[in-house]
């Protein structure tokens, strides 16, 4: 579809639309699939999953709740959401197209305010509680915003308080910004201005290609980029993935790690669970045992996390078997109750963010009884575009095109490659790459396809198998090395915990294999065991593959989302001799 082909825009503040890239430089976009529903012109996504769900199954539904007591059904959210939504169109003079930024902890007022944002026709940026001062107002500039929703203890940083204009942090924004808080109970808080709002709020009437919510990638190499998605988009995600991967039901309790800053938990969330009528937890990634008490207290049946959670809950969940084993064995006699971490009310657990190595896939099967569902998403994309459940699951492999989507595996001269042969991930389907005012539009969508950055393998059955990131792959000595090989060899040495590999500049081989692991408790870090390791993985892979240098840190950097920083390790400190 070209932007010249837009329906009529309701948005007052026309920046949004007047940013989105040219027409020439859109993905296909492919809506009409057995897939998807036929989306009408007009349409807002936030009275879609709200008010249509609550048509559809009533109010008196659970609908989110956290772990300080708070339960709201249906009924009470929409009723929060429409009270916000008056407060934003009435008191604060939100107007359809402007852009809200959203700051705060995960929790079910930040999802409503988000909510508020769709049906009040605006374009919600939610951005992470810990983003410092720059890096807000970087965002600021891009998408020139002039209201602010803050978590009262988000506030630092931000400098002010409700109703105040302008801030230092943001000095260099083109428009003053205003910033409410909320749950701070101070005279000019969100939530004391909506207390006497009216219950109901006729959302706007959007047009279903009007811009949703503008999400920024996280700048790790260069300036931000903001994604710009429509109210159809929110609907495509929910509507394949969750609906033909993931298949919720309205019985289903959600929760996760991933804040709603990223659209792997905004998607997994919030959006998942209201398009199904389910329920939803909203808090922080606390770490494993939280997260495992929370699966255990409120019955959690669908988790949305990161490999590198699912390999912390594992390893608390061992620490538990290994005391159970032991109780047993001292009381015979006495039936063995359920340990601290009770996770039989799973029955979905699905990991994006990085590659699932199969070792971990079989381990999580093996003390849980559950298959996770793997995926690969895409800031870009909104949410997961390949993926696999149930029967169709091969361990090691992220799976197949989510149905709406198509992907291939393409050469430089962008030319679809055989079976086997490594090479560029190119998908399209719903959704896709519209970047606000960026001229690196053209880098990631060629000829109607998505480049993903990734370095892909489509095996002979259609599953997609990860290779590298295409700027991780390293090269030495004229080999093509992809380090998530070199990872999943490591990481079946009984010691090690976690691992990531990458390439370091080397004089004679261009590169050489670095391999960053962290050894669990009482392993000794010492050039012994870095050469015990190396002559494990040489059994394991082929010997050019393994790593020349082995460094032993604490812990992996790693984003909110636990998305592994390759980058921040390219330049290490601690070495131990090559071979």
């Amino acid at each position: 579809m070209a932007a010249t082909e837009l329906q009529p825009s309701a948005h007052v503040d026309t920046f949004p639309r007047d940013h989105l890239p040219p027409a020439r430089h859109w993905p296909a976009l492919l809506h009409r699939s057995d897939a998807l529903p036929a989306y009408p012109p007009r349409l807002n996504c936030g009275s879609e999953l709200l008010d249509a769900t609550v048509a559809r199954l009533g109010p008196d539904r659970p609908a989110v709740h956290d772990d300080t007591g708070c339960r709201w059904t249906y009924g009470q959210l929409a009723a929060h959401v429409d009270r916000i939504a008056h407060t934003l169109t009435g008191d604060l003079g939100v107007v359809p197209g402007n852009r809200v930024l959203l700051r705060g902890p995960t929790t079910p007022w930040l999802a409503a305010c988000w909510l508020a944002v769709m049906k009040a026709g605006a374009v919600a940026v939610t951005v992470l509680a810990a983003q410092r001062p720059h890096e807000l107002a970087t965002i600021c500039e891009l998408a020139r915003i002039r209201h602010a929703l803050c978590d009262a203890r988000s506030l630092e940083g931000l400098g002010g308080l409700g109703g105040l204009d302008g801030l230092d942090a943001l000095a260099r924004a083109p428009e003053p910004l205003r910033i409410t808080p909320y749950g701070g109970d101070t005279p000019g808080d969100l939530l004391r201005l909506a207390a006497d709002k009216p219950s109901s709020y006729a959302a706007v009437d959007t047009s279903a290609d009007d811009v949703a919510l503008i999400a920024f990638t996280s700048g790790t190499t260069g300036r931000p980029k903001g994604c710009m998605h429509f109210h159809r988009d929110v609907l495509a995600i929910a509507d394949t993935f969750s609906a033909h991967v993931l298949r919720p039901r309205p019985d289903d309790v959600f929760a996760g790690s991933p804040p709603l800053g990223f659209t792997f938990g905004l998607g997994g969330l919030v959006v998942f669970p209201l398009r199904a009528g389910a329920a939803t937890l909203l808090t922080d990634w606390r770490g494993p045992e939280r997260l495992l008490a929370d699966i255990r207290r409120h019955r959690v049946s669908v988790l949305f996390t990161a490999p590198t959670a699912y390999r912390s809950m594992l390893e608390t969940l061992e620490q538990q078997q290994q005391q159970q084993q032991q109780q047993q064995q001292q009381q015979q006699q006495q039936q063995q109750q359920p340990g601290p971490h009770d996770v039989s009310s799973l029955r979905r657990c699905v990991s994006a963010g990085e590659h699932l190595p199969a070792a971990l896939w079989h381990a999580w099967r093996q003390a849980t009884g559950l298959r996770v569902i793997n995926g690969i998403g895409a800031t870009e994309m909104l949410h997961i575009f390949i993926s696999a459940a149930d029967d169709a699951i091969r361990p090691g492999t992220t799976g197949l095109p989510v149905p709406g989507y198509e992907a291939r595996v393409t050469g430089p001269d962008g030319r679809t490659l055989p079976d086997g042969e490594p090479g560029l991930l190119a998908v399209r389907g719903p959704t896709g790459c519209r970047y606000l005012a960026d001229e690196r539009q053209r880098e990631y969508v060629r000829d109607g396809w998505n480049l993903t950055g990734d370095t892909y393998v489509r095996e002979p059955g259609g599953h997609f198998r990860y290779v590298a990131r295409a700027d991780d792959m390293i090269i030495s000595a004229g080999y093509n090395i992809a380090g998530p090989e070199v990872e999943e060899a490591l990481l079946r040495h009984p010691d090690v915990l976690e691992a990531a590999v990458v390439g370091r500049p080397d004089e004679r081989r261009g590169q050489i294999v670095v391999a960053h692991v962290v050894l669990r408790a009482g392993a000794p870090r010492t050039a012994e065991t870095a050469a015990a390791l190396r002559e494990f993985t040489k059994k394991e892979i082929v010997p050019y593959k393994c790593p020349r240098e082995i460094e032993f840190p604490e812990s992996l950097p790693r984003t909110p989302t636990g998305k592994l920083q390759r980058f921040r390790l390219r330049h290490g400190a601690l070495q131990f001799p090559r071979d």
